[in-house]
């Protein structure tokens, strides 16, 4: 066993030594420190429940130019929790109510109406919607246009009838049967936030020794830039871990409900291997800012692609082959593809274990690089 004072324990100890400065520093930047708490609480939590897969009272508004039975039987049929209860106006009424965003649909039904269905004709009803409700336009034109031909075609047939079809479709909807958005809403937030907050402390960690002027000091010290370097990679990389691991605890299966199935510490382990990559990202990231500023302006150019393009928002399959491609270089598509498959489907190592090898190569290359340009950085300031 190697002594405690040859070069491999001490360069263990200086690596040591400097994460815990990182944490002492991070600790005392209040400000910095908020933001790791509500990124990893208050955050994944409005993203899982702010954003609608539902209607939920949406305002709409009758114009009943028919005054039938069928007219009223379809105003009935639109009531809470999908609609609020519907508002008649008169024609007149329709453009100001709508200017004013009173009411995001207003239906139009046409006088003789009922004579005209009863007849076999094809009558028109017009449907307002105000699109700058985008969410609530875009489920609620579907859902009032599904409603409003049932009403119409019970109201011919007096009452429901089963057809007989040839095939019978056995509809099983697994991993959320529930079909609830905020599970894959509030994973999907904790990825892009763990990609986001480990560039960020290891960016914003290297921009402050620089302002602050202890770099220069660092560099006088028999320290290598390689200790510099894993010290902060290593300590920012715990922060974001341990928030992690407190988020899926706290927040997904307490405050959201989220039923995990696979292991939580098959998830950790791989989150820790993206965090390798991460935050040699940051590293290297912070060499080239010469500010916060700077920083920010980078991160813009480097998450919008990496959570857009990662498959979390949108399938990847539905993308250009090239980007698909381009993609398999980025550590947060492999990120994606295991945390959804062990979150959701309960995956274990042998399914996930092409991934986690992806992200690791990928993140020895950040790391490689992210070094190289650490001692070019630390080099042109010694001189």
């Amino acid at each position: 066993m190697a002594a405690p004072s040859s070069p491999f324990w001490l360069t263990l100890s200086n690596i040591w030594q400097l994460g815990i400065k990182e944490l002492r520093s991070l600790w005392r930047d209040r400000l910095l420190l908020l933001f790791v708490v509500w990124a990893f609480s208050g955050a994944i939590y409005t993203a899982a429940k702010g954003a609608p897969d539902r209607l939920h009272r949406a305002p709409i508004a009758v114009v009943d130019e028919d005054q039938s039975a069928l007219s009223q039987r379809v105003i009935n049929a639109f009531y809470p929790p999908m609609f609020m209860a519907p508002t008649t106006i008169s024609l007149r009424d329709v453009d100001p109510g709508m200017d004013q965003a009173r009411y995001t649909f207003v239906l139009d039904i046409p006088p003789d109406f009922q004579r005209d269905v009863l007849a076999g004709r094809s009558p028109a009803i017009q449907l307002n919607v105000d699109a700058t409700q985008m969410s609530q336009a875009f489920l609620g034109s579907s859902y009032i246009q599904s409603i409003a031909v049932d009403e119409v075609n019970e109201f011919i047939q007096r009452d429901k009838t089963v057809t007989t079809l040839p095939i019978d479709m056995a509809l099983r909807i697994r991993f959320n049967p529930s079909m609830d958005n905020t599970w894959f809403m509030g994973v999907m937030e904790l990825i892009n936030n763990v990609t986001m907050l480990s560039i960020i402390l290891t960016g914003a960690a290297l921009i402050r020794e620089r302002e602050h002027g202890t770099i220069e000091h660092l560099l006088v010290l028999p320290l290598k830039p390689a200790e510099i370097m894993i010290a902060k990679v290593w300590s920012m990389g715990v922060v974001v871990l341990i928030a992690t691991g407190l988020c899926m605890a706290l927040v997904l299966r307490g405050a959201l409900a989220m039923p995990v199935t696979g292991s939580m510490l098959l998830f950790l382990a791989g989150c820790a291997l993206h965090l390798f990559a991460t935050t040699s990202m940051g590293i290297y990231m912070g060499t080239i800012a010469r500010s916060m500023p700077q920083l920010g302006l980078l991160m813009i150019l480097v998450l919008l692609p990496l959570n857009l393009l990662s498959g979390g928002s949108t399938p990847r399959e539905s993308m250009p082959e090239v980007v698909r491609f381009i993609m398999q270089a980025a550590p947060t598509t492999h990120f994606v593809s295991f945390a959804q498959a062990i979150l959701y489907r309960g995956a274990g190592l042998n399914i996930v274990w092409p991934q986690f090898a992806a992200i690791a190569v990928i993140g020895t290359v950040f790391f490689m690089a992210a070094l190289r340009r650490f001692r070019s950085t630390v080099s042109q300031m010694a001189d």
